[in-house]
């Protein structure tokens, strides 16, 4: 056969195609040969090259010992400001020799205004800084009408009743039974008396 049909998988022609490979290897290489030879450095650029001055030394910052110490003092402080938040018991408590004042909880829902079945309880939460409807913040149960003893109050995170009133003022509040949590702001009417927590 003859033509494109006679030849192998590599598009080469018979057996000769290893020499021709050799040949036209040999030929690139003396032509890359030759045109390297042909390059020539421009004048004086090795000169140059070793002309170029050292880097210039750093000089010290003035002043970098009051500027250590300085932030040293802001890290220490931050740390023990930290532990102790960290490990005062109980978080935010009533400033000194404030009263607690007795509260009475309100729910805006007047068919819950009487029962006390689950459906009208309201919730007294663990932390005030969480979401208030959250399974694990929850301390125990309250009921309209109830009076509990609030001894100081924070900004937390804000609670909407259900007429739509809102707040993010809560109350740290005692009840019956060992009862000790955050009463949100809007779930009373009387509690204007309530120092800010410290």
């Amino acid at each position: 056969m003859t033509g494109p049909e006679a030849e192998g998988p590599a598009g080469r022609e018979g057996p000769g195609a290893p020499a021709d490979e050799q040949r036209l290897a040999a030929a690139l290489g003396a032509r890359l040969r030759a045109a390297d030879d042909a390059l020539t450095v421009p004048p004086g650029l090795w000169e140059r090259v070793r002309a170029v001055p050292d880097p210039v030394p750093r000089r010290p910052v003035a002043g970098r010992p009051a500027v250590l110490a300085g932030l040293t003092a802001v890290v220490v402080a931050a740390v023990a400001l930290g532990s102790w938040l960290l490990a005062r018991p109980h978080g935010p408590v009533p400033p000194a020799g404030a009263k607690p004042v007795t509260i009475t909880v309100y729910n805006t829902e007047r068919d819950c205004q009487g029962p006390r079945t689950p459906d009208c309880a309201l919730r007294v939460a663990k932390d005030p800084h969480a979401r208030y409807a959250a399974p694990d913040n929850r301390a125990g149960a309250v009921w309209h009408g109830d009076r509990l003893t609030a001894s100081c109050a924070v900004e937390g995170t804000p609670v909407r009743d259900e007429d739509g009133r809102s707040s993010a003022r809560w109350y740290r509040v005692r009840g019956p039974h060992g009862l000790s949590g955050w009463l949100p702001g809007v779930r009373t009417r009387d509690a204007a008396r309530v120092p800010d927590c410290v």
